[in-house]
């Protein structure tokens, strides 16, 4: 079984939660339903699963009064052997978009406070063509809700995955936090790894396909796949009329990353594409947890988001693997071997960088001179400071993180490159794979 960071939270939420329900967001396949099945059936006496895509007559619980009494009595007659224990049970609300009613009765289980409650979506805040009716209806549970967002695994679960220690991984913080050279081996060896994660990326099954057969072509087949289901989504779920425009801008991602500057461009989804055309596009992507938006800033100072230029922003993919998967299966051999040139290798690691900090919670932004002289790929706050992040592929000189070194004088600042360790005054080079621990 795949370890993953979120049991540790489901545990303390178990612990500490007092009038609230659990609702866990993401992408699809990303592992929302296995880890909280495992996690009902080890933690409690009693656990229980619906699921409304495939069973949809469970709606018909939640029709007519919201009353935890009543939904119970309701529960017993769909649900065979319905023997909850109160206080240590667990009722898991599958794909919960497709019945807006529960999400609303959330609310009333959380003040009963007899069973615990979480429930699971993927496409949520999304209107679906054949619901939209049903869709609006729905009343947010606010304050008796949490909210989290589940991602695929990131490049630390990675390595438990293909069987190695915590504690091995966390050494590695040691190098972070000492600012010690690290070994040519351990490098080699890292960076390699590193590399890998980036062709297989984080999925579940497409890292549980790669520790199984260790076959790169088997794990290329697999992201394939994902991405054909993903393709489905779209056209299941969006509206008819939006389906090409959402297809081709997920689909422009590949053409996107290897422009120099990897500012989504309209027109490279098609030519004269506008965002009047493709806006609506973006944000179903968005809302579908496929792709997330980085936005250029004015000033790059605290706080952020008030600078934010809402026209100028980046895509990026929320799985690396599945990105570089969308290059094709040459362009993943490449970089494996350390083959790949041009532009795209640059906007790849971008997209690499942004999957291991978007992975960590934090909020990405980015800096770029209206005179195109002065890039900072990533900006992030942190202890009420301005972070940049400069990303290379390889190696290289920094002029744009010099100047802005000079000119904004952070408390710190990371250029990321394939070497070793590095300080001069604020600014620390670290390699690639040191990112998880900043």
């Amino acid at each position: 079984m795949l370890k993953r960071k979120i049991y540790d939270f489901l545990i303390e939420w178990k612990k500490t939660k007092k009038y609230e329900c659990l609702l866990v967001n993401g992408a699809r396949q990303v592992g929302k339903t296995f880890i909280i099945e495992h996690f009902g059936l080890n933690e409690y006496e009693k656990y229980f699963y619906l699921n409304f895509i495939k069973s949809p007559e469970y709606k018909q619980i939640f029709e007519g009064s919201l009353e935890p009494v009543e939904i119970y009595k309701k529960l017993s007659l769909y649900l065979p052997n319905f023997n909850p224990v109160e206080k240590n049970t667990l009722i898991f609300l599958d794909e919960i978009q497709r019945c807006p009613k529960a999400r609303t009765a959330l609310k009333f289980l959380a003040l009963d406070q007899k069973y615990d409650f979480i429930a699971s979506g993927s496409l949520l805040g999304i209107n679906y063509k054949n619901e939209n009716k049903e869709h609006e209806e729905i009343s947010i549970p606010v304050g008796y809700e949490h909210e989290i967002e589940m991602t695929s695994l990131d490049f630390e679960e990675y390595l438990w995955a293909i069987g190695m220690s915590k504690k091995a991984v966390n050494s590695l913080n040691d190098y972070f936090e000492n600012g010690s050279k690290i070994e040519s081996p351990i490098i080699d060896r890292f960076s390699k790894l590193l590399t890998e994660y980036m062709i297989v990326g984080g999925m579940p099954e497409v890292v549980n396909t790669m520790v199984e057969t260790s076959n790169f072509q088997k794990v290329y087949e697999t992201q394939q796949k994902i991405l054909s289901a993903y393709e489905d989504d779209i056209k299941n779920y969006a509206k008819n009329t939006e389906i090409p425009k959402i297809t081709a801008c997920y689909n422009s991602i590949p053409r996107q990353l290897s422009n120099e500057y990897t500012k989504f461009k309209y027109k490279t989804v098609e030519k004269g594409g506008s965002a009047r055309k493709y806006e609506n596009a973006l944000d179903w992507l968005v809302d579908a947890g496929l792709i997330k938006q980085v936005f250029n800033v004015s000033l790059p100072i605290l706080p952020l988001k008030a600078y934010e230029i809402t026209e100028e922003f980046k895509i990026y993919a929320t799985d690396i693997g599945l990105a570089t998967s969308m290059f094709g299966y040459e362009t993943q051999a490449a970089l494996l071997k350390n083959t790949l040139t041009g532009p795209a290798k640059g906007g790849i690691y971008e997209n690499l960088i942004f999957d291991i900090l978007n992975k960590k919670q934090i909020h990405l932004n980015y800096f770029r001179k209206d005179d195109g002289k002065q890039e900072i790929e990533f900006l992030f706050e942190k202890d009420g400071n301005v972070i940049p992040v400069e990303v290379k592929a390889s190696r290289g000189k920094t002029v744009s993180l010099n100047n802005f070194i000079e000119e904004y004088k952070p408390h710190v600042a990371y250029k990321l490159i394939s070497g070793n360790i590095g300080r001069e005054g604020c600014k620390t080079t670290i390699p690639h794979f040191l990112v998880p621990f900043i």
